[in-house]
């Protein structure tokens, strides 16, 4: 009988795993990049604004 706990232990880990890669890999309605490139451009586009140059230039 004690055999077959230790048998259990791997297999309840494997479900486990399979459950949690489920559910980590599920589809997101919204998994586009628009919201972080929208702000990477503001960022951009302020650093260009600022305007102080490269140093010795």
């Amino acid at each position: 009988m004690g055999v077959l706990v230790w048998l259990l232990i791997p297999l309840v880990a494997a479900v486990g795993g399979g459950l949690w890669g489920t559910w980590a890999n599920r589809t997101r309605k919204a998994r586009s990049d628009g919201p972080e490139l929208d702000g990477y451009a503001r960022f951009r586009a302020a650093m260009e604004k600022s305007g102080t140059g490269a140093p010795g230039a």
